[in-house]
């Protein structure tokens, strides 16, 4: 009985920990995207969640890191994301009906998969300045970034494989091509002032994903 009030006590100090980290991870994603991830002070971060700087280094060591652990919770709702449309579209289109509308349509679906990324797009150009310009940020970032792209890139390889298409080159560099494609858009989405329910993104995208993806496919060799 007593190990059982422990195990619920510690249950319940676990929550409570997790429900403080997730409050002030939100609370930095706004405070981000508002000041930028340099100007942001921990104060603004703190008192936004509703907390104290107590409760701040109870949980993160530095600001840093708390961007590290809002990077790490988005681009895991992402994949997931991405990873659902590889479901939804697995043996709807068949390799040899992928023709470029074949792939566009393919395109089209996936990228509808994901939300408005303005404001992620935005902390994210804020967190990359500041590691270009701070060496000890800098070597955390890029083996966070590596990270990502084998991730993406384990999905964009799914996503081919699920239509019976590999691709011709290093499927990394064809993940980092994507990714730039997508990023540009967004910036230029953002730079034009267009309102995020017209899309423009996710439009500015299409005009080149499928074709760069159509050039730098082929069909998958028959398995045995």
């Amino acid at each position: 009985m007593r190990q059982s009030v422990v195990d619920e006590t510690g249950h319940g100090e676990s929550t409570r920990r997790q429900r403080t980290r997730e409050r002030l991870i939100d609370a930095a994603y706004e405070v981000f995207a508002e000041q930028g991830v340099h100007a942001a002070a921990i104060e603004t971060i703190v008192e936004r969640a509703g907390f104290t700087r107590g409760a701040f280094y109870s949980n993160f060591d530095s600001k840093e890191e708390l961007f590290f652990a809002l990077a790490e919770r988005e681009n895991a709702l992402r994949i997931e994301r991405l990873e659902q449309a590889i479901e939804d579209v697995r043996g709807r289109e068949r390799a040899q009906e992928l023709d470029r509308d074949g792939i566009a349509r393919l395109v089209e679906g996936f990228l509808s998969t994901q939300s408005d990324d303005r404001r992620w797009c935005l902390v994210q150009s804020e967190f990359r300045l500041l590691a270009m310009r701070d060496r000890e940020v800098a070597s955390r970032y890029l083996a966070y970034q590596s990270d990502l792209e084998q991730q993406l890139a384990r999905v964009l390889e799914e996503a081919a494989d699920a239509v019976g298409l590999e691709f011709s080159i290093d499927v990394v560099e064809m993940t980092r091509l994507c990714v730039d494609v997508y990023e540009s858009a967004m910036q230029d989405a953002i730079l034009s002032a267009a309102p995020p329910e017209d899309r423009s993104a996710q439009r500015r995208a299409m005009a080149v994903l499928p074709s760069l993806i159509h050039h730098l496919t082929r069909p998958r060799p028959a398995r045995r």
